[in-house]
């Protein structure tokens, strides 16, 4: 089926009758080539390279379909502005996060209109369908290699060749004219002062590429094989050091924080360097005199192989394969998303994880005192729980009342983060950040998956201490105010109306508590992704430096005063943000149930607990201990849905944005339910001792040594 392709080409060029009318003919020639290459299924791959190993022998049996392929491939090269494909993936090289995303919507919808004298557009003609990229990428390098050795570009004259490798050079100006121009960004200077001090290796490489490109040897026949690598090399070095320099920035934003504009912009930069590197080793194989084919026309087979093999040069074969893949991936909005995220989230899950350590108790000492954090939380939620009551008795308009639910909910989040008090329900997106970031290390160490479990179980404990702290207060002081309220008032807070309904609504049978409780996790997900975003936030725009800078607080507050204050909003912003915005989220799911006419609630393990024991009271304390027990279960499904929804979703975020791909979870599993059956209650309270052994434990114990060949015992000194 391959050679009627050739065929067909030939006639449709006699037609035409002129060799510039047969060049239009280029484009069909090879789209219809890599149609006949291309599999009925993507994920057929041997088909692919049977096709073109196929191809191969056609070409290598006739010379003459051979020089065909070969001259429509250099004709698209040299005639049809290849300069925008070699340039960078698409547009996204000109255009800011944003801005790149409102294009690839709305191309999703209505495709552009193709160009066809710019090759970056014909490469919409070639590759028609969005899973080329997987049968191309799939096929050995090795294969293509095989095809450009086949078509013999080594073979080619020097005035079809030289356009080619002019256009090349100026794509190889403008990439380094962008990565100079990007290298004065106000945002890369703040962040990196030094390029502002000394010689920026982003001007430099510039006018390392001016001088290469102003060398006689690019323009004469008098060619320098050694100088131009030479100069190239030195391009290379210039460019290396540039990727050092982004690389320093990422790492540095874990304490400076980031943005989406310097995230977009060092992948912007990174792209580009990258594409530069591959033009350069690319232009190293050439010469602007086919020097190779003269040598091999005297009759040397050494330069004959040598000129066979540049041309098929595996970085082509690289350039080509990303090109493909670029082209088939122009308007993926989920690729364009994930990439320039990344970064970001592992900022936020970063922050995130320093906040949970706080969480994570490792002896009795901090168990108990997260016990008594938990039980303080408890407290206040009684009270939030009541205002929320008296708030729903007034029967506001649905947004009024959301309003306040939120501003109730939101402060008193607040109140308890001030007062160093803990809600259980906060702790899964912080830990998990932290464990993401042991799995991390246990997947490349096995030795870590033991710290990995201790940690599991370290968590498991505080986990369950913190809601018990929780539960444990609120339901009783929820049940005191309500005694109270009807000590003075002789009238219920929670009519007995009100009280079935508060029980029904952590019925997990015959309502949708269960659901709801999964939409109050993903709010708690979401309100750890806000405190890590406003800690990146706090840090990245020097908040507590402009805070302490105001005139008018210095007067207000005092100097002092001012840097304790700015000082807390440093530590604080993301957690005070997170807790308010968590009560919003909470205090606000009503409402949008009532607009969109859904099913669509929350339920949170400690206000409903505070919830249950307004109801009791409400109810007199008339309630079979069948009741209490259903109740009962409920809410611990509740406080489960709460935490697993909430757990998963941060640890998804987190193992996304490191990138971690765990591939132990079977050894894990394994693990884990050996430590578990072994040692059960250490996943409840952890061990009196330290495992590690102490330091008055060392001091008696001799440990032996030997010196020259004489065995002595010494005691450590634990002094």
């Amino acid at each position: 089926m391959i050679e009627p392709v050739f065929k067909q080409y030939v006639k449709n060029a006699l037609n035409d009758g002129s060799k510039a009318l047969a060049s239009h003919h280029a484009p069909n020639l090879v789209a219809d080539l890599i149609a006949q290459i291309r599999p009925s299924k993507p994920q057929q791959v041997d088909a692919a390279i049977k096709a073109i190993q196929a191809l191969c022998y056609l070409l290598n049996s006739d010379a003459e379909k051979a020089r065909l392929l070969r001259e429509a491939i250099l004709q698209l090269l040299s005639e049809r502005k290849p300069i925008s494909l070699f340039l960078l993936a698409r547009h996204s090289v000109f255009t800011g996060f944003f801005t790149e995303m409102r294009r690839r919507i709305s191309h999703k919808f209505l495709p552009e209109a193709i160009d066809s004298s710019y090759l970056i557009d014909l490469f919409a003609l070639f590759f028609t369908k969005e899973s080329d990229e997987i049968w191309v990428l799939a096929v050995p390098n090795a294969v293509w290699e095989e095809l450009i050795v086949a078509i013999r570009f080594n073979e080619a004259s020097v005035e079809i060749t030289e356009p080619c490798r002019q256009n090349l050079l100026a794509a190889t100006q403008v990439l380094s004219y962008r990565i100079a121009a990007l290298g004065l960004e106000p945002e890369l200077l703040r962040n990196h002062p030094e390029l502002e001090q000394h010689t920026s290796p982003f001007i430099t490489q510039q006018v390392e590429l001016a001088e290469f490109l102003a060398s006689p040897d690019q323009n004469s026949s008098d060619f320098n094989a050694n100088t131009k690598q030479a100069d190239i090399k030195h391009i290379l070095v210039m460019l290396d050091q540039c990727n050092a320099i982004i690389l320093k920035i990422r790492r540095n934003s874990a304490q400076t924080g980031t943005s989406i504009h310097l995230t977009y912009l060092l992948q912007r930069m990174a792209q580009q360097i990258a594409r530069l590197e591959k033009l350069l080793h690319i232009l190293d194989c050439l010469g602007p005199d086919n020097h190779c084919q003269d040598i091999a026309d005297n009759g040397s087979t050494e330069a004959s192989e040598l000129a066979i093999h540049k041309s098929a040069n595996p970085e082509v074969v690289k350039l080509f394969k990303e090109l493909v893949y670029s082209e088939c991936h122009k308007n993926d909005v989920s690729e364009h998303w994930q990439e320039n995220v990344e970064v970001m989230a592992l900022r936020v899950t970063e922050n995130a994880s320093r906040t949970g350590e706080h969480y994570i108790t490792e002896n009795r000492t901090e168990y108990f005192a997260l016990m008594r954090s938990a039980m303080g939380a408890g407290i206040i939620v009684g009270f939030m729980a009541l205002i929320k009551i008296f708030v729903a008795k007034h029967h506001l308009a649905p947004l009024t009342e959301a309003i306040l639910f939120s501003l109730n909910y939101g402060l008193g989040f607040i109140l308890i983060h001030i007062l160093h008090f803990t809600v259980a329900t906060k702790q899964p997106a912080m830990t998990a950040a932290a464990i993401a970031a042991s799995i991390d290390a246990s997947d490349s160490k096995s030795k870590e998956m033991n710290n990995l479990i201790a940690m599991i179980a370290n968590t498991t404990r505080s986990q369950i201490i913190a809601i018990f702290g929780n539960v444990v207060l609120a339901v009783p002081v929820a049940m005191l105010i309500a005694w109270s309220i009807f000590y003075f008032t002789g009238q219920h807070a929670v009519l007995p109306e009100k009280a079935h309904h508060i029980l029904l609504d952590v019925d997990p049978l015959h309502t949708g508590a269960l659901f709801y409780a999964g939409v109050a996790g993903v709010c708690l997900f979401l309100s750890g992704l806000i405190a890590g975003y406003h800690d990146n936030l706090a840090v990245y725009n020097n908040i507590p430096q402009r805070l302490r800078a105001l005139k008018w607080l210095q007067k207000v507050l005092g100097i002092s005063r001012l840097d304790r204050v700015a000082n807390y909003v440093e530590n604080n912003l993301g957690a005070l943000a997170g807790n308010f915005y968590f009560g919003c989220l909470l205090g606000g799911a009503t409402l949008i149930g009532i607009l969109f006419g859904l099913p669509f609630d929350v339920r949170h393990i400690t206000l409903s607990s505070a919830s249950v024991g307004f109801a009791v009271v409400g109810l007199d304390f008339m309630i079979a201990w069948q009741t209490i027990a259903y109740v009962s279960l409920g809410l611990i499904l509740i406080g489960f849905m709460n935490l697993t929804v909430s757990f998963g979703l941060a640890l998804y975020v987190a193992m996304k944005s490191r990138k971690v791909r765990f591939k132990q979870w079977r050894l894990l599993i394994k693990n884990l339910a050996s430590r578990l059956n072994q040692h059960p209650w250490e996943f409840i309270m952890p061990p009196k001792k330290s495992l590690a052994p102490s330091i008055d434990a060392l001091a008696e114990t001799p440990v032996k040594a030997t010196v020259k060949g004489i065995e002595v015992k010494v005691k450590v000194n634990k002094h």
